[in-house]
């Protein structure tokens, strides 16, 4: 065990891709290290952490419904007290990066951040690019999740972080994968598709609507997004103006979405930007076939720049509409796509990610 005070910086739990590593990390880290405490202004999964860890939470659970920003500020006060009462600590952010680097420097704290997402999506506002620039310089480590983002680290804000994948257990998501759930696709013969993300601007499940929408005609398929999010009426809206409602249908996000992904020919990921997307690798070792955005970060270097699987340029539907009906029609040529992806997933193995981040933090 190495004797160590880590305290884990997550205010917002939103059951995302970047959950998924929270759970895994921390835990995996509780194992290792004499005290592992977690903060964070969410309640509801306290039951994912090991008993290991300290949970630390606000006294109301007012705050478990609170927006991002309050959930922010209230963490930054319970981090505040724990650093003043005890400063031979050290803090990994996985959220708030920036306010937990000023924090944290200003009481002569260690601290590590873990981006999560390129920071593309905002980076086109000057000011917040430049604050992001002086601020990230001051953090001890600096973590990303692809060999990509950490090139765009470098070359936009002089930073060279560590690149450490997001770990990945195969024989879980295939364990999993076998529970037994409800069938989300008829059972007529289709090509069956099946989309898992947010429903927000950044996963632009709007572009793969508009694709599905120009297939109707084309090819027999049925199409399913899982998710929740502020767009959920904006997808809605637009599934029902273009009579698309036997051939789309939206679900609630799923805990554990391998049954659903499994019942599936093929995943379409849409985002504008990521890091290193969870579902692709989980989707991966579910052998399915893959056609994603080439946004930054993560799916090129996931699907080996095209030969693990379809890449499209971003927001364009009309390509994406021409690569279904390539993968519906060769499907025995796709396959060995698959098989060069799924080969391929060692470099994500998660002991050795796992003793990444534990070198990282000893470091």
């Amino acid at each position: 065990m190495i004797k160590k005070k880590l305290i884990i910086f997550m205010p917002s739990i939103e059951g995302g891709g970047v959950e998924k590593n929270l759970f895994l990390v921390t835990n995996y880290l509780s194992k290792k290290i004499t005290s592992v405490s977690l903060i964070t202004a969410s309640y509801k999964f306290k039951n994912r952490f090991n008993k290991k860890i300290n949970v630390i939470t606000p006294k109301y659970k007012f705050w478990n419904n609170a927006t991002r920003k309050l959930k922010f500020l209230i963490s930054l006060y319970l981090l505040l007290k724990i650093i003043i009462a005890n400063k031979e600590i050290t803090v990994f952010a996985f959220q708030a990066n920036l306010y937990c680097i000023l924090l944290c420097k200003i009481l002569r704290t260690k601290v590590i951040i873990r981006s999560n997402s390129a920071p593309d999506g905002w980076s086109k506002n000057y000011l917040k690019k430049y604050l992001y620039k002086i601020i990230i310089k001051r953090a001890d480590k600096v973590m990303v999740n692809s060999y990509d983002f950490k090139n765009r680290m470098i070359r936009n804000f002089s930073v060279k972080p560590t690149v450490i994948y997001n770990p990945l257990n195969k024989s879980e998501i295939i364990n999993k994968s076998k529970i037994i759930t409800k069938k989300i696709f008829p059972k007529k013969k289709c090509l069956k598709i099946i989309n898992v993300a947010r429903y927000v601007d950044q996963k632009d499940q709007i572009t793969l609507l508009k694709s599905l929408n120009l297939l109707k005609n084309k090819i027999n398929f049925f199409a399913v997004i899982m998710g929740h999010g502020i767009l959920e009426g904006e997808l809605k809206h637009f599934i029902h103006q273009n009579k698309m409602q036997d051939k789309v249908k939206l679900i609630d996000f799923k805990n554990n979405p391998f049954p659903y992904i499994k019942q599936a020919d093929l995943f379409i990921l849409t985002s504008k930007y990521e890091g290193l997307p969870n579902v692709l690798l989980e989707s991966i070792v579910l052998k399915k076939f893959i056609i994603s955005s080439d946004c930054p970060t993560g799916p090129s270097e996931i699907l080996l720049k095209g030969k693990g699987g379809f890449l499209f340029p971003i927001g364009d539907y009309k390509q994406l509409t021409r690569k279904i009906i390539f993968f519906s029609k060769n499907r025995k040529m796709c396959n060995k796509l698959i098989i060069n992806a799924y080969n391929k997933l060692n470099r994500f193995n998660d002991r050795n990610n796992f003793q990444k981040y534990l070198d990282l933090i000893n470091s």
